[in-house]
């Protein structure tokens, strides 16, 4: 790019100094011919050494200095442009750093409310088998109730049934005035005995 613009420089430069002899010659032409003097008095002579030594200085500049202002020219344009270039390449890598942590927060989130359902999960199935637990405990304390009552109750008519059949016989003795047999005490046992069979069926 930048060959192509010192070319096509140098094609103009040729151009001016083309036209520039072209002028020159042209004037000479007409002050040998016409001879009409150049203006304000100068001497052709000295404008044609004058448009020659322009030439030539032209010439020197346009190959040897302006092309190492382009040259510089082009290097800035080159660092200029390799600049962008890193610029752009910064900015894909910070937007490409940027999804990547989207990405990983999104997945840490993702993890996270699966290990929090999990927690969920497995302390409802904790508090399930502990209230089956407790539920199983206290039905077998219940049972465990429920025959120590059974077991003093029956023990408890056991030895109420045996008070009544003594307070009777002792009441019926003090009603009668006499004492009665042991098989009087018996018989009213077995009363008793008979009365609470038929109760309970």
């Amino acid at each position: 790019m930048a060959e192509h613009g010192s070319g096509g420089k140098n094609a103009k430069g040729a151009a001016l100094v083309a036209v520039v002899i072209g002028a020159v010659l042209l004037a000479y032409l007409l002050y040998v011919f016409t001879g009409i003097e150049a203006p304000l008095g100068a001497d052709l002579t000295e404008i044609i050494v004058g448009l020659v030594a322009f030439a030539a200085v032209f010439v020197l500049l346009s190959r040897m200095i302006l092309p190492k202002f382009e040259q510089i020219y082009a290097e800035r344009a080159d660092r200029i442009e390799g600049g962008l270039a890193r610029a752009e390449e910064a900015r894909a890598e910070a937007a490409r750093l940027t999804e990547q942590y989207q990405s990983q927060v999104a997945e840490a989130r993702a993890e996270a409310a699966s290990i929090r359902d999990a927690a969920r999960a497995e302390g409802a199935e904790v508090r399930a088998e502990l209230r089956a637990a407790a539920e199983q405990d206290a039905a077998s304390i219940r049972a465990a109730a429920a025959e120590q009552i059974a077991a003093q109750r029956a023990a408890a008519e056991q030895s109420l049934r045996g008070d009544v059949g003594t307070l009777s016989t002792q009441l019926a003795e003090k009603v009668l005035g006499s004492s009665l047999s042991a098989t009087s005490g018996s018989s009213v046992q077995g009363y008793l005995a008979e009365l609470d069979g038929a109760r309970r069926n």
